[in-house]
């Protein structure tokens, strides 16, 4: 009875909690469902599903197809929850009243560092930087040559071109237009049309985030815009702001509804989905980062970092070549007289 106790002992416990997705069992981010809001509930997990649960009764959200959940005030969320959440690879967006002030958590739907890599690369060179930013740019003025401009003039291009938006849609609408007027810290001072984009843009953000992080990118290496956390995540939605969430906003506000950021998240929601914005999303980022020949190339492969060579294979036994090196090295340098050089155990 003792021998079989003592054996007992030295059987390792199982790992506690659910075992993590396989990342080739995950959907693309291309392939998944915009955002979700929930408020004043408890969000919990049945299986591979959220679960939302109010007054009203249980909701259940496939985790693998979501991008972004949005948790506004009241929301409660079990450990169990944003375990499976994070194994999913979505992003999780906590919400103050009126949808504003965002946190965010997620993580790569990919094991590969090659479009980090470049992001870093590209960002850290100033001829590349600007090579970037001008794609960018580029994306918004259709047909037009800006790769001579400077980021000055680019600027002012692009200032002109938003005030014009602005205007072309309070014209379109009948919504008052002067200027962008917000309070961060006091949502309810601002007019219905400001509100109106504050929660637009903050959706469009959320999903700008969840892109960016499911393809392994950093939020905070950003090309047009830097020194903020998200500074990357502002510089892609913004490529998109013309087309969605300032005329989302306009039109809102145009129908007179009372409830003006919840409108609005239901309407960019919808924007979403009709424009396959995601998809959009995914494939702007890769081609303003990849070459041609790297687009196709998913990269799920770890190497190791090499001086001279860049990288070379992982899971190899280098002990065989390391030996030859101390073998070169004696016979070039010949000061020893066992043939291993000083300073080196045989």
């Amino acid at each position: 009875m003792e021998e079989s106790k003592e054996v007992k002992k030295n059987v390792p416990a199982a790992i506690p909690g659910s075992p993590p997705s396989d990342i080739m069992d995950l959907s693309r981010m291309e392939d998944r469902m915009s955002f979700a809001y929930f408020e004043r509930c408890a969000i919990n997990r049945s299986d591979n599903a959220i679960t939302v649960e109010n007054a009203a009764g249980t909701v259940y959200v496939p985790a693998a197809s979501l991008s972004v959940l949005m948790l506004g005030p009241g929301t409660t969320v079990t450990h169990r929850a944003m375990e499976l959440i994070g194994e999913n690879g979505a992003t999780v967006i906590w919400v103050g009243e009126h949808g504003v002030r965002m946190y965010a958590f997620g993580k790569p739907l990919t094991h590969s560092s090659t479009l980090l890599q470049r992001q870093a690369a590209l960002v850290s060179n100033t001829r590349t930087r600007l090579a970037v930013a001008r794609k960018m740019y580029q994306m918004r003025f259709d047909g037009e040559d800006v790769s001579k401009l400077t980021m000055q003039q680019l600027r002012g291009r692009e200032g002109a071109r938003v005030r014009k938006i602005y205007r072309t849609c309070s014209e379109e609408t009948g919504v008052p237009w002067t200027k962008r007027s917000y309070d961060p810290n006091d949502f309810e001072s601002s007019s219905d049309i400001d509100q109106a984009l504050t929660a637009a843009h903050t959706c469009l953000y959320g999903i700008a985030h969840a892109a960016i992080v499911s393809l392994g990118c950093s939020p905070g290496l950003g090309f047009v815009h830097t020194g903020h956390e998200r500074s990357f995540v502002y510089d892609v939605a913004d490529l998109y702001k013309a087309e969605t969430s300032i005329p989302v906003a306009f039109r809102t506000v145009a129908k007179g509804v009372y409830d003006v950021p919840g409108e609005v998240r239901r309407a960019m929601r919808d924007e979403l989905y009709h424009t396959g914005l995601i998809k959009r999303i995914t494939k702007d980022i890769k081609s303003l980062l990849l070459c041609e020949e790297e687009l196709n190339d998913d990269g799920n492969d770890l190497y190791l970092w090499d001086d001279k060579e860049g990288e070379v294979p992982s899971g190899v036994q280098y002990a065989l070549e390391s030996d030859e090196l101390v073998v070169e090295v004696s016979e070039d340098d010949g000061d020893s007289s066992d043939g291993v050089p000083d300073g080196v155990e045989g």
